[in-house]
């Protein structure tokens, strides 16, 4: 975490270094997770998930990472579940509450190649995601790298790896979501959404409050 000066004013900088999956489902559900090894409230994850009818909704596994991640987008329900995310080799398991997910990512194509060669300290500037911005809604439909959050927050994106979803399954609320498919319609909990194409994104999220 830290702190900037703007005149007077203070701004504090959070930095969130993880990855975030997004993938569609043949039911309409689209699912976001978030998982991070590094955050100023430890590591966690949580998910974000938009039904077909249009229903946002956010599980975090605590009340602190719930309000927070909550006060950043936009969501129409918020559950405080245990959210437990597991990596063997390519393969994810996610259990958040009553969602229970599984996919398993493919090898990497030029993007992800290109994007592996990023340096950690650029890809932690939020000036590096504004050089980004416009080659990133060009070849990924839905991505924005900054943007405006909620409570007069700001953010940007630093992608750092890109892996392709090939394959999933989701359950939720003991009902089966179908097959793997497009994130289509694009999710709306921010300014931006995730990748068109199902896909594993390593990322450093910096998220800028408001000034005190």
């Amino acid at each position: 975490m830290s702190r900037i000066a703007s005149g007077t004013r203070q701004h504090t900088r959070l930095r969130f270094d993880g990855w975030i999956a997004g993938l569609g489902t043949s039911s309409g559900t689209r699912v976001v997770l978030g998982h991070w090894p590094g955050s100023p409230f430890g590591p966690f994850s949580d998910v974000m998930l938009e039904r077909a009818d249009g229903e946002r909704l956010l599980m975090a596994p605590t009340r602190e990472t719930a309000d927070f991640v909550g006060g950043t987008y936009d969501f129409d329900t918020v559950r405080v579940v245990p959210v437990e995310v597991s990596v063997d080799g390519d393969t994810w398991t996610v259990n958040a509450g009553s969602l229970v997910l599984r996919f398993a990512t493919g090898r990497r194509g030029l993007l992800g190649l290109m994007l592996c060669a990023v340096p950690g300290v650029l890809a932690r500037c939020p000036a590096w995601s504004a050089v980004t911005g416009l080659p990133a809604r060009a070849l990924l439909r839905g991505v924005r790298t900054r943007g405006s959050a909620g409570e007069g927050r700001r953010e940007w994106y630093g992608a750092r790896d890109l892996r392709p979803i090939r394959a999933a399954s989701a359950f939720f609320e003991g009902h089966d979501l179908g097959t793997t498919a497009s994130v289509d319609p694009p999710v709306r909990f921010g300014f931006g959404s995730v990748p068109r194409k199902p896909a594993l994104t390593r990322v450093t999220t910096t998220v800028e409050l408001s000034p005190e």
